[in-house]
């Protein structure tokens, strides 16, 4: 089995053209690149990975296009465009030329409006991805899940992801409406959910006992088929480690067989992004 991480980050800060992380999350508030991330990669059994954008810029996309080329580990490179904007479509086309692009990240999260990805201008945008042989990943919170469900009935064809579980307040202990959105979202054979990000989410002091029913709730609705491994490193370094998030990922899946663990930290990646695994 090729293990895939789906989800991790490289940032340079002195580029200019990313203002995040800022200083004040001192675990990551310096440079991570590809050097930082292969001991975690080796010691998990990891060989690739999908590189995630973090600033929502042009800048950031051609930053990772170019780390991609000189890193093998990287297998495919989720960027952004703006979604709204009339360049899109020259933006994407330009970005599709490189073999290891896969998709783009709207940061919905990061937006006031709830309903912004269903403004005209982004479902024309978000429409030309199939086409372009392109993915969506769905960078979003609780509070965006109907409109995810509805965005996936506009465009049957367009194969999303949803980063982090929609990054449910795990540190409340809160369940619902999340627990019925996702499950309502999960009946859309276009859409995918990426297990990455639960402990940033649950905080300081988390346990696998408080994850459980999350975890839990994405396996049994969405099938491990449409469930990928992330470890949103180095994020996660907030409140854990790569390898604190590798044991307790394999804790989670341990009642799951081997084909269903493998779907997880492999095939439905490489499905999903168009990865040789």
């Amino acid at each position: 089995m090729t293990r895939i991480d789906a989800h991790q980050h490289y940032w340079t800060l002195g580029l200019g053209h990313n203002d995040w992380p800022p200083p004040e999350l001192a675990a990551i508030h310096r440079d991570f690149a590809p050097g930082d991330l292969r001991p975690h990669l080796a010691a998990a059994g990891i060989s690739k990975t999908v590189l995630v954008q973090a600033a929502p810029n042009l800048a950031e996309t051609e930053f990772l296009l170019e780390v991609a080329e000189r890193e093998e580990t990287v297998a495919a490179v989720v960027g952004w465009v703006d979604v709204w904007s009339t360049t899109a479509r020259s933006d994407l086309q330009r970005f599709k030329r490189h073999p290891k692009f896969r998709g783009i990240r709207p940061m919905l999260q990061a937006i006031a409006d709830t309903l912004s990805i269903l403004q005209p201008e982004a479902i024309r945008t978000l429409d030309m991805l199939p086409e372009l042989g392109l993915r969506f990943d769905a960078l979003i919170q609780p509070r965006h899940l109907p409109v995810i469900a509805a965005l996936a009935d506009r465009l049957p064809d367009l194969q999303m992801v949803i980063d982090h579980g929609a990054k449910p307040f795990i540190g409340e202990g809160i369940l619902d409406p999340w627990r019925a959105d996702m499950a309502a979202i999960a009946r859309r054979p276009n859409v995918w959910v990426k297990l990455s990000g639960l402990v940033t989410e649950a905080g300081g002091g988390w346990t696998v006992d408080q994850l459980k029913p999350y975890a839990g709730h994405l396996i049994e609705i969405f099938g491990p088929q449409r469930v990928m491994f992330g470890s949103d490193w180095p994020v996660v370094n907030l409140d854990a480690s790569y390898e604190k998030w590798w044991i307790a990922a394999n804790e989670l899946l341990q009642d799951l067989d081997e084909s269903a663990r493998e779907a997880v930290f492999s095939s439905s990646a490489a499905r999903f992004y168009g990865i040789d695994a």
